[in-house]
């Protein structure tokens, strides 16, 4: 990675409350973290996006969004992290992420399934998509608002792993995840 993030010595404000949460969670400060540090308020204006889409979809769709771009973009960082979330929220569990990751969604609901297709759509080929992609989330029961939420979700989740991918951040271990589940979602 070329650029410099701030040090955690003297880290102030947003870039403190960054590193004091990857520290209490995880013990040490994330590469992406320290990445995202060296501009706080675009690493806040982001985390308040999330927070703008996550209650009219819940934490279950928005990771299926999530999970879906990230496997599309090949992002391990975001694979990694939002898998380890996935698991922790009971969004699904290990046998079911690590099938994911071997490119089987059927552990997640079928209106997940139709968000990972969304997801990955959008993020691989979003000049293509027409209103029969969208529609696809109406007939899965998704809103007007429900369905703008799921793909904010994974436009933002394109900006923000195309973003570490860019900058060549290092991919850190993320604890809490068994090897198998590492490697499979590494290689997804």
């Amino acid at each position: 990675m070329i650029i410099t993030p701030p040090p955690a010595e003297t880290a102030a404000g947003h870039v403190a409350d960054m590193y004091a949460e990857d520290i209490a969670d995880d013990g040490f400060v994330f590469s992406h973290t320290q990445a995202m540090a060296v501009n706080p308020e675009a690493h806040a204006a982001f985390e308040q996006l999330v927070r703008a889409v996550v209650p009219s979809i819940g934490l279950s769709v928005y990771e299926a969004a999530t999970l879906g771009a990230a496997q599309a973009i090949g992002s391990t960082h975001c694979l990694l992290a939002h898998g380890r979330k996935a698991l922790r929220a009971e969004v699904i569990d290990e046998d079911g992420l690590l099938a994911f990751a071997h490119g089987d969604d059927s552990r997640f609901s079928e209106a997940e399934q139709v968000v990972i297709r969304y997801a990955r759509k959008l993020s691989t080929e979003a000049a293509a998509m027409s209103d029969a992609d969208t529609q696809e989330l109406r007939d899965a029961g998704f809103s007007d608002r429900q369905i703008v939420d799921i793909t904010l979700a994974a436009g933002a989740r394109n900006l923000f792993s195309r973003s570490l991918l860019a900058l060549a951040v290092p991919v850190d271990e993320v604890p809490g995840l068994a090897p198998s589940l590492v490697a499979a979602l590494s290689a997804s």
